[in-house]
């Protein structure tokens, strides 16, 4: 099987409306699309925004053992905002498509992998004579993706389900928000306010009357004392919140001291198949994934498969196919609350399907736990490798042990890496060493949260 593997890494249907995105949330989309590299095999076809580092490639195939020069690596010009992302514009290209449609031709590529299969994709492979290989074409081509990446729909699909969520609204105007926010500060919560579409929880803000609430899931908490408080913040940040009024808002209840979890499915023509599950570490937003996920216990475990995969089954049979995952919080009383599902190649996707199916070997795999971590501060890639050879931390495959660097450096001087090691305690260890210093010999630095966090 040879696939064309798409590095869409930021879509309207991930983050909302990309026009909108600062420079450094695209710089940082446009190095997460190079984490496609690990997913590759002999005689793929990738479609990039832009060409990655050849060191870069020589350590992510030389870890996969693929050969670089079997590789074809597609990118198309650039749009008027650079070449940091995918965008619409750029692989609408005719020059770009006449250049891929001979290399998906010579090449025989009878499977597709997009990041995130939307409407674009699905114009672009109609366009290369790929249709037939791309499973859940139909709903895929109807905007479905769109539709199971909004928040608020999430809502709804939970209610059918009869999966639990946050006591919450889902809301259209400034009114309806301002008398939901006020009925949960009027029963003593607080609130978490989360845009329709975004990754990474750079699209919530936390809201509450009272000081001293620590984030989790947000960067900030915004107290609002009164009632004119509350009405002037719905007020002035309603069009940040909603895009101007084109996207609904969620208004659901926060629940403290919670652990974030989640369940990834493949959802084929057969029935959705586990990938895996993991915890998702917050300071305050997204900075690490522990696999598998220390907090939950046998029960809360069972109950997180069991409810998630009620929801995959729903959501194949409307007709979506491709990676899906459900995010959720273990409460303090230790129930399964879910929050969010994302219907595309996650931040978690190659952690099990690479890291753990690919480099490790059956008998390896009961017996690992991985961890990894954004924020890595070093002076280079090669500085980063230099690093881990020096202190004997590279991965080793004989072991099942040892360090990979899953990222390309990203613009904040920083890689992001993958501890795979005996146990928690091990893996812990490892990454307060990497996240103390270039040189590794210092402890206890937190890690750095980069835009879109690890999600």
């Amino acid at each position: 099987m040879v696939s064309l593997i798409i590095g869409n890494s930021r879509t309207e249907d991930m983050v909302g409306k990309m026009a909108l995105l600062s420079s450094d949330e695209r710089a940082h989309g446009g190095h997460a699309a190079l984490r496609v590299l690990w997913f590759a095999k002999a005689g793929d076809v990738l479609v990039l925004p832009r060409l990655p580092d050849p060191e870069y490639v020589s350590y992510v195939t030389g870890v996969t053992r693929v050969d670089p020069d079997s590789l074809t690596l597609l990118v198309p010009p650039p749009d008027i905002d650079g070449e940091d992302l995918l965008t619409p514009e750029r692989m609408a290209d005719t020059g770009f498509r006449k250049q891929l449609r001979a290399a998906v031709r010579e090449h025989r590529v009878d499977d597709i992998l997009a990041i995130c299969t939307d409407v674009t994709v699905v114009d672009l492979v109609d366009a290369v004579g790929l249709a037939a290989a791309l499973p859940g074409r139909r709903f895929l081509g109807a905007r479905g993706t769109s539709l199971l990446n909004s928040k608020a729909v999430f809502r709804a699909l939970a209610a059918g389900a009869g999966i639990a969520v946050a006591p919450g609204h889902v809301v259209a105007e400034p009114d309806e928000a301002v008398r939901a926010v006020s009925g949960q500060f009027a029963d003593g919560h607080s609130v978490m306010l989360k845009k329709e579409f975004q990754c990474g929880g750079l699209g919530n803000e936390i809201v509450s009357a009272t000081a001293g609430l620590r984030p989790m899931g947000s960067s900030s908490v915004v107290v609002l004392p009164d009632d004119a408080a509350l009405a002037d913040y719905v007020s002035r940040r309603w069009d940040w919140l909603t895009v101007g009024g084109r996207d609904r808002l969620v208004v659901e209840r926060f629940l403290p001291g919670c652990d974030t979890v989640y369940a990834e499915y493949f959802l084929g023509d057969d029935a959705p198949e586990l990938s895996g599950t993991g915890q998702i570490l917050m300071e305050p937003v997204a900075v690490a994934e522990v696999i598998p996920a220390a907090p939950l216990s046998t029960v809360a475990h069972a109950e997180l498969v069991a409810e998630s995969g009620r929801l995959c089954r729903t959501v194949h049979t409307m007709g979506y196919r491709g990676y899906f995952s459900t995010d959720a919080v273990l409460t303090r009383a230790g129930h399964i609350v879910f929050t969010e599902t994302n219907a595309r190649v996650s931040g978690s996707t190659h952690l099990h399907r690479i890291v753990r199916d690919r480099l490790l070997t059956a008998a390896q795999r009961p017996d690992r736990v991985l961890m990894e971590r954004v924020g890595w501060v070093v002076p280079s890639f090669t500085a980063a490798r230099d690093v881990l050879t020096r202190n004997g931390l590279d991965f080793d495959p004989a072991t099942g042990t040892g360090v990979l660097i899953t990222s390309s450096y990203l613009p904040d001087r920083t890689v992001t890496y993958c501890v795979v090691a005996s146990d928690l305690a091990a893996a812990t260890a490892i990454a307060r060493r990497l996240g103390s210093s270039p040189d590794g010999t210092e402890v206890d630095r937190p890690a750095v949260a980069v835009p879109g966090g690890t999600r």
